[in-house]
């Protein structure tokens, strides 16, 4: 069986401007599962924290007064994919990894291979002739065990629209029904980037959609920008029913229901790209990454027992920085990170999610989260006081395009550029 080595910097944020040439290796197969090396890894420092903020503590409040001293590390599990972006499960011990192209791929980890014929293949629909476009996420629906139905978030050929779809399972469990594909929302997007792309069911079994803001430089579509005008699905995050009707229905607990001058479907908004959102499946506590405009990366956060309606700021801010206007801005009512970093710590931040694993119990509760360009990894928590503490971990020597989770919680990072699969590792004195 042949490896791909795909050597590419397809940012997925227009604020990452590094490159690198690209060369791809004619391939016939997937390759196989990686052996148990550790990729190399170097200590990273802390950028300048966020204020803390009155955001309410999580459910079980970590508290980083009593944690033990910890460190972290990756080791490949699997690696000969082409701009992989996302890795997630269906209940199972399979891992589900998403190709940027239009592809998905299983990793049987029972058996500890990569089948050899696609999960999904919609390349002839994906439109990823652009750094940030393409087939960008996959949620398994909660009931995917006893009714077979996925959702994709895609790019659409040949204009760029993005298109989330509903799919099926065959009679094959590792092959999905390319016929059975149904769109259930489609958002035109003025430019090439900025598409958010992340889906994910909450514990409330609603499905939440991140867009970005449409793109171009400080989101100057519109008067007011798409990030603060609640009649545009842009620069939002939206929540739908995808179990009322054959498209969607909106939950009646969506903070806008009933309004004229805004879209039901919204959830929260005030956000710019948000590439990677997740939920602590403990708590049911949200985090969203924010990419940022051109000085500062931020972490957004919202309690399980929030009704919605949160406004993150952008464009009338850049993290916890006036952006529009540049001095004197108007914060009332926003909702601030819980952490940000500047150009020190890189250009473009890929969320994670909250540890909930077994192999490492002195991680839990812990939030992880990296960035694209310099693959820098922080860790995340709030302390007793209520003060969220952000420290860097580690750097890994590839572009982490995503985080993903399994069925038993232990977290993976995705390397856009070298096309592996990594699992975290961690160490405690």
């Amino acid at each position: 069986m042949k490896w791909i080595h795909l050597w590419v910097c397809v940012l997925l944020v227009s604020a990452c401007t590094q490159s690198k040439a690209s060369t791809v290796s004619p391939t016939e197969a997937r390759p196989t599962i990686q052996p148990p090396t550790v990729a190399a890894t170097e200590a990273v420092s802390t950028p300048a924290q966020s204020p803390a903020t009155s955001t309410p503590a999580p459910t079980e409040p970590a508290t980083t007064d009593s944690r033990s001293p910890f460190s972290l590390d990756v080791e490949p599990i699997a690696s000969g994919f082409e701009r992989p972006v996302y890795l997630t499960h269906a209940g199972d011990d399979r891992l589900f990894v998403v190709e940027q192209e239009g592809r998905m791929w299983v990793i049987d980890a029972e058996r500890g291979v990569v089948l050899e014929t696609p999960f999904l293949d919609i390349v002839p629909l994906v439109h990823s002739r652009a750094y940030e476009r393409g087939l960008l996420s996959v949620a398994f629906h909660p009931d995917y065990a006893s009714n077979g139905m996925f959702f994709v978030n895609y790019t659409r050929n040949p204009d760029g629209a993005t298109v989330i779809a509903r799919y099926l399972v065959s009679g094959d469990p590792n092959l999905a029904d390319p016929g059975s594909g149904t769109v259930l929302l489609t958002i035109d997007q003025p430019e090439a980037n900025h598409n958010g792309g992340q889906l994910q069911f909450g514990p409330d079994g609603y499905l939440y959609v991140g867009m970005g803001d449409g793109g171009g430089a400080g989101d100057r579509h519109g008067t007011i920008g798409n990030g603060q005008d609640l009649d545009a699905l842009l620069g939002k995050m939206l929540r739908i029913d995808v179990d009322g009707g054959e498209t969607y229905t909106i939950p009646p607990s969506n903070p806008y229901v009933g309004r004229t001058d805004a879209r039901p479907e919204i959830w929260a908004f005030g956000i710019r790209n948000p590439w990677r959102f997740s939920f602590d499946r403990a708590t049911g506590d949200l985090y969203t990454a924010d990419v940022g405009q051109g000085q500062y990366e931020e972490v957004n956060f919202q309690p399980a027992s929030s009704s919605g309606g949160e406004n993150y700021g952008w464009r009338i801010m850049e993290g916890s920085h006036c952006y529009d206007p540049r001095e004197g801005c108007d914060q009332t009512g926003l909702t601030p990170p819980i952490a940000e970093y500047g150009r020190e710590g890189g250009c473009s931040v890929t969320g994670g999610y909250v540890y909930r694993g077994s192999l490492y119990p002195w991680l839990d509760g812990v939030y992880f989260f990296a960035d694209y360009c310099s693959g820098n990894v922080w860790s995340l928590e709030r302390d007793a006081s209520g003060q969220w503490n952000m420290t860097g971990q580690t750097r890994v020597n590839f572009n982490v395009s995503s985080f993903g989770e399994d069925e038993a919680g232990e977290v993976y990072l995705v390397g856009h550029d070298d096309g592996t699969i990594y699992r975290l590792t961690s160490t405690s004195p």
